[in-house]
């Protein structure tokens, strides 16, 4: 069976982004390579995240998909038309969730955000989460794990060091 996997970076307080959506405190920092993230994408070929955080990425790519080898889903409640690379949903998590992860293929990335991951861990769907932590402190912003009914334990299998990044790989117990 597919996995539906977690791969995002956090600073040190437990957040993804500023209040208005900021990722330049995460671009400051040195890594080493592409932290890890090439060998992540390995294993995906579904992503799926909140539009949100689709807006912001194609902002940043200035309109430019990058996950074209991927499969793509975008939650929203907009009326969006699909396109060849997205197809715009509303259907809940667990329905989704269950179905990709029956269907065949290689594991499905969770882009973002952070109210979308909530919604998967609470639909008990997530299997695997790489945090990377980053040496900063940002004292308020977009919460990685907005408050919810996700209580779960999970197992250490892995950490990795990217210069000032550290890959925290986590299975679900």
């Amino acid at each position: 069976m597919r996995k539906i996997k977690l791969f995002i970076a956090m600073s040190l307080d437990g957040y993804i982004a500023t209040l208005d959506d900021s990722l330049d405190w995460l671009m400051k920092v040195d890594g080493k390579g592409d932290n890890g993230y090439g060998d992540f994408m390995n294993d995906i070929d579904t992503v799926i995240m909140g539009r949100t955080t689709y807006d912001w990425v194609m902002n940043e790519m200035n309109g430019d998909y990058p996950y074209k080898e991927q499969v793509g889903y975008v939650y929203t409640h907009q009326t969006r038309e699909n396109t060849a690379y997205i197809t715009y949903t509303d259907e809940p998590v667990q329905s989704l969730g269950r179905q990709l992860k029956a269907s065949k293929g290689k594991d499905i990335w969770i882009v973002g955000g952070g109210q979308l991951i909530c919604d998967f861990l609470e639909a008990g769907l997530v299997d695997e989460m790489t945090l990377t932590l980053t040496p900063v402190l940002l004292g308020k912003g977009i919460r990685l794990f907005p408050e919810g009914s996700y209580a779960s334990e999970w197992r250490l299998t892995k950490t990795e060091t990217f210069n000032q990044f550290v890959n925290v790989h986590y299975e679900k117990k």
